[in-house]
């Protein structure tokens, strides 16, 4: 569609539910993991959170280990990225559908906050180096942003909304080295599949033909606040 020249946003996915003598049911998977040994409480910690449940243990001698799990559709939504950077690349996960079961229980998705932009306009380096110790960017320098776009993920888990198109102020005294020995670190790239997987549910993933962006569903930050009071006070 991309290609077509189309634009779309999509959301964060969801799995299909069904109700069975007034039960809510959902998907569930078996999913088959082959790691090293080293990772295996981090794994089995991480899935449980995600309402996963062991069913087979087999260490094969060599320093692999395999696992079997049962765990809701939608706990795995989110967790192949997770389960890649935990295991460095070495570990390997499948999965087969299992059937319906009944519902699991709210799963927590995404722990870490998002970095917003407050301003539309271009971003900056002086910017971009005081986000340093806040957390992660997805952009480059130069790249034009607009108010409520999720420019990075953030180190805490509440949302975090900067002005990342700040300009140093200039002053009469001049300095060769003043910038030259801070280095900034390179943005974390995303794909399509990463963004859908970063996502929550307040957050849309913006597609056009030349770009993909992430972005708050609602744009005005005090209405974000609003609503999510009233969220609050609704609980």
């Amino acid at each position: 569609m991309r290609r077509e020249g189309y634009e779309f946003m999509v959301s964060k996915p969801q799995v299909i539910t069904k109700e069975e003598d007034g039960k809510l049911l959902e998907p569930v998977e078996n999913i088959y993991l082959d790691l090293d040994e080293n990772h295996v409480g981090t794994i089995t910690e991480k899935l449980s959170l995600r309402k996963g449940k062991m069913v087979n243990l087999q260490n094969n001698g060599f320093g692999r280990v395999t696992l079997q799990f049962k765990i809701p559709s939608r706990g795995l939504i989110g967790f192949r990225s997770q389960f890649l950077n935990d295991t460095k690349g070495s570990g390997i996960l499948n999965s087969l559908f299992d059937g319906y079961k009944e519902w699991h229980g709210p799963i927590p998705q995404r722990v870490s906050g998002a970095i917003i932009s407050d301003r539309s306009g271009a971003v900056t380096r002086y910017a971009s180096l005081a986000m340093a110790d806040r957390g992660v960017l997805f952009l480059d320098v130069g790249t034009q942003v607009y108010k409520g776009m999720v420019i990075g993920e953030r180190n805490k888990q509440d949302d975090l909304s900067v002005n990342i198109v700040r300009e140093k102020k200039l002053t009469n005294v001049r300095s060769s080295t003043s910038d030259a020995t801070v280095t900034l670190k390179a943005p974390r790239r995303l794909s399509l599949d990463e963004c859908l997987e970063f996502i929550s549910e307040d957050e849309l993933v913006e597609i056009t033909p030349e770009s993909i962006r992430l972005r708050k569903k609602e744009l005005d930050e005090n209405k974000r606040a609003s609503m999510k009071k009233k969220l609050k006070s609704e609980q």
